[in-house]
């Protein structure tokens, strides 16, 4: 062996972290065993279960569990319903749910421990543990060109 194969095999192992062997050396009976093609642990997988697997290990189930909750949304709650409210978002184990009126949002509140119920039972993993049932927006007379300091249009007692 020439001395820069030396210095090359040397350098290997010092930074790839791997013994080398030596062309001689014997497998041993593990060696053996490990390639074995039909060994324990070497029977093929379905791919259902192998994505289970990959999103528990890098833990991924929360925010799957929160996607389809929200893209099951028709289900859970009921096709009326679901014209009417539309889910926003989840933040801190709270689903924020957008009403297109006031009168749906307070209609919904009623509902809200059959929604909590029913979320528990299809989607254990989102951890919602609270739903805000929010109406539309009411128009702010505190912004635009035309506002003034004070109470504003609606100062007509004074």
């Amino acid at each position: 062996m020439s001395e820069a194969s030396a210095v090359y095999l040397r350098m290997k192992e010092l930074f790839a972290g791997t013994a080398t062997r030596s062309r001689r050396a014997k497998k041993t009976v593990e060696d053996r065993a490990a390639s074995q093609p039909f060994g324990s642990g070497r029977d093929p997988r379905g791919i259902a279960d192998v994505m289970d697997a990959l999103t528990a290990q890098m833990g991924w189930t929360g925010a799957l569990a929160k996607s389809d909750l929200l893209d099951g949304w028709l289900e859970l709650a009921g096709e009326e319903t679901a014209k009417h409210a539309v889910p926003d978002q989840i933040a801190d184990g709270v689903l924020v749910v957008r009403c297109e009126s006031t009168a749906w949002a307070t209609q919904l509140r009623m509902m809200r421990s059959e929604l909590l119920a029913r979320i528990a039972e299809r989607f254990p993993d989102a951890d919602i543990v609270s739903i805000r049932f929010q109406g539309p927006d009411a128009p702010s007379w505190k912004r635009g060109p035309r506002s003034i300091p004070g109470r504003g249009p609606r100062d007509t007692y004074g």
